[in-house]
């Protein structure tokens, strides 16, 4: 009787709800209020931790073929759930089991026309996601195209941003942009125009003065959706959710998303701290999603040798492979990827009997693959493979049959739905064939970890192979590595594409431009950058001109963690993660500066502990890379430990 009579007041109380102007709904610890306005039937939002306004009037609603859902609005109802909780595992994330509890808001609207549309928000102690969803009418017809999204960012005039910008459609190698491949600006004011004017890519990060920190993105599009991004900023709505370009996936595709009714758009995310701990540390990506497909087989993490990256095109060739092979023989690596060229310069036959001595090593190939058809120009192959579902079945069931254990499938140039379509599309295939994914010159991760078990990581973003292109970006890549704990890896596994131990970009390791960072930068970048199966991208040389002490280290990195926890850092300046495995901690800090840190760590893992610290002696004149250094490290009993790191240097602390 008591439930019943709590029901009905329940049911009440959300009517008299529904006839407010505003609803707030808080999260389980009450520090962070998102409050929504009926503003004259323009639904719009507000954020508010810790009682300070990290969010300013931002707009809700979006425009479709079916109606106006963004204007005129009635609100016919709310809806409320607190203190939902949600537990699940991952295997390839930055933890192995999570357990999100979060208060639910439904907000039931109907438009001028009749037609009716949920907004529903999902709230946890440091993140908010929300989404729309379309009813399906009685009568009108079950498809529909999204014209425009409302929705936006809006933060107090005093933000600075940490944001990357869209660039242009068909730029860059073969006009295969858009790929996340643009230089990252830092400490920017917030109505800074984005540098090629088609506004900026998810993640962005936001600092709000000295309130605290902000991360926007998205998460749960598959082939129903496109790929979004931020517009430029407006005074008077902020960032506004912006479609993909018409010139991208080479103006194949529209850039407005079809649904069948009734659907959900993909989820707005926003993460938000007093400090950088619920940024680096949030989930919220994966929160709020469920998995897609069960996996079909047992996909094994691990880690990559890559001949391409220092030896070039010409190393896809038979006898280079087998020493690469052999490398993560002798390292205990698990895979060897064999890039682009292989169909022509090996053969396929050649390949065949390459996997059979790699298996007998106790490796396992990954191929690449073009991903094209006519949606990029890139000449590499094997090409118009992965954009055909015949060819493509054929292919993966030649590679299970052969032992290949993963595809990285690279060039793709876009956010439309189509290309989402490509990325599914190859994915549940491959789980067909037990073949794990990495996705190269390519869009955001948005929340894949969780929905497709057979993906890896994406690059997603300017990686490794500019260390190689050009010099400046060697000099920058401390700067680079710094950021992406915090923005690009913080929302999803990014194949950065390697710890590398050569001191110089070329094959013979003694000509064109040196590295700058330092071995322990390099092998900590393996703790604070985070891929299942991660690229180790040593060289066959390295076993005998790289320091002892270094390649210890290279053996002994994992790739997966069941905890990661933020211990210090600023974006673009230096990164300190800690990150748990089999119950054991390790520590990795980079500094990307040219000046030593000293600092003060919180490290209560080991607390009252001694530990294995590395790190790197100080730059002699002359030298290129400064020598590997390993002592013993006293934490006290309150877990507190000095450090310094070198300019461009590292520390691994680790019991």
């Amino acid at each position: 009787m008591r439930k019943t009579f709590f029901a009905a007041a329940l049911v009440s109380l959300l009517s008299l709800q529904a006839n407010a102007d505003e609803n707030k709904i808080t999260s389980p610890d009450g520090r962070l209020v998102v409050t929504v306005n009926d503003d004259g039937g323009k639904p719009t939002y507000v954020v508010d931790y810790d009682g300070v306004r990290m969010m300013t009037r931002s707009m809700l609603g979006l425009v479709s073929s079916h109606g106006d859902f963004s204007q005129g609005l009635k609100l016919k109802g709310v809806e409320c759930k607190d203190k939902v909780v949600k537990e699940y595992d991952l295997t390839r994330s930055k933890t192995s089991h999570i357990k999100y509890v979060s208060n639910k808001l439904d907000l039931n609207y109907e438009n001028a026309d009749g037609k009716g549309m949920t907004i529903s928000f999902s709230v946890a102690d440091n993140s908010v996601a929300y989404r729309y969803t379309l009813h399906r009418p009685k009568k009108d017809p079950i498809g529909v195209y999204i014209k425009e999204e409302k929705s936006s960012f809006n933060f107090p005039e005093q933000t600075t941003t940490f944001l990357t910008p869209q660039c242009k459609p068909r730029w860059g190698f073969a006009a295969t942009k858009p790929s996340y491949e643009e230089d990252y600006e830092v400490d920017q004011p917030i109505d800074k125009p984005s540098r090629f004017g088609e506004g900026y890519t998810f993640p962005a990060l936001f600092r709000i003065g000295n309130d605290g920190w902000a991360l926007v993105s998205e998460t749960g599009t598959t082939s129903e959706y496109c790929g979004c991004r931020l517009s430029d900023y407006n005074k008077d709505g902020g960032y506004r959710v912006a479609f993909p370009q018409q010139g991208e996936n080479n103006g194949i595709g529209s850039v407005e998303p079809a649904l069948g009714l009734p659907a959900s758009t993909p989820w707005r995310t926003i993460t938000l701290g007093k400090t950088l701990e619920p940024i680096a540390e949030t989930t919220v990506q994966f929160d709020v999603l469920d998995p897609l497909y069960k996996a079909k087989y047992d996909y094994k993490p691990g880690r990559y040798t890559w001949s391409w990256i220092l030896w070039g095109d010409g190393a896809t060739r038979y006898n280079e492979q087998v020493q690469f092979i052999d490398l993560a023989a002798t390292m205990g690596y698990e895979y060897c990827l064999v890039d682009a060229l292989w169909d022509t310069q090996i053969g396929y036959d050649k390949v065949e009997e390459l996997s059979r001595y790699a298996q007998s090593k106790g490796v396992h190939l990954l191929l690449w693959y073009n991903s094209n058809g006519a949606a990029n120009n890139a000449p590499q192959g094997p090409r118009n493979i992965m954009n055909n579902p015949i060819r493509r079945k054929q292919e993966m069931a030649w590679m299970q049959k052969n032992g290949v254990k993963g595809i990285k499938v690279d060039f793709f140039g876009g956010d439309k739905q189509e290309t989402m379509r490509l990325y599914e599309e190859i994915l549940t295939d491959a789980n067909d064939y037990g073949i794990q994914v990495i996705f190269h010159g390519c869009t955001l991760p948005r929340g894949w970890e969780r929905m497709y078990p057979n993906f890896v990581g994406s690059e997603g973003a300017l990686a490794s192979e500019n260390l190689n292109f050009t010099e400046s970006h060697a000099k920058s890549e401390g700067f680079e590595m710094s950021l992406h704990p915090f923005i690009r890896n913080a929302v999803g596994a990014f194949d950065w594409g390697g710890v590398f131990l050569n001191k110089y970009f070329s094959r013979d390791n003694k000509s064109r431009h040196p590295r700058y960072s330092s071995d322990i930068f390099e092998l900590a970048t393996a703790i604070t950058n985070q891929c299942s199966v991660n690229c180790m991208a040593l060289t066959p040389n390295n076993l005998n001109d790289a320091p002892q002490l270094s390649l210890d280290l290279a053996r002994m990195m994992p790739t997966t963690w069941t905890k990661t926890k933020f211990i210090d850092g600023y974006p673009g300046k230096y990164a300190v993660l800690a990150r748990e495995n089999s119950g054991k901690w390790y520590v990795g800090g980079i500094n990307g500066t040219d000046k030593k840190m000293k600092l003060t760590l919180s490290l209560p893992m080991f607390a009252g502990k001694k530990v294995r610290y590395y790190f790197d002696n100080p730059r002699k004149e002359g030298e290129i890379v400064p020598e590997p250094a390993k002592k013993t490290l006293s934490v006290d009993k309150k877990g507190m430990a000095k450090v310094t790191i070198e300019p461009m240097g590292g520390i691994i602390i680790t019991e």
